[in-house]
């Protein structure tokens, strides 16, 4: 099937049809996850219990290696508090 990205807003979107998100088990309620993979996009379907990742998902690929960098912003220029 052949479809176009259209403009919706600041932001783009494409129309998927009934029969598509039918066979695909998706409803309009569904919460889903999308991921850009090559030049393609992947929709799955986000179950209920899945729909937030846990701490441990989020930390999956840390490496441990984080050091700590001090910036300095400069002097303040307004009304800040520091």
């Amino acid at each position: 099937m052949q479809t176009s990205i259209v403009k919706w807003g600041n932001s783009r979107g494409i129309r998927l049809p009934k029969h598509l998100l039918a066979s695909a088990n998706l409803t309009d309620s569904d919460v889903v996850e999308i991921t850009a993979k090559d030049d393609s996009l992947i929709i799955k379907k986000m179950h209920i219990e899945r729909q937030y990742k846990t701490i441990q998902d989020r930390f999956a690929n840390f490496n441990e290696d984080y050091e700590s960098v001090d910036i300095n912003w400069g002097k303040p220029v307004g009304k800040e508090i520091w």
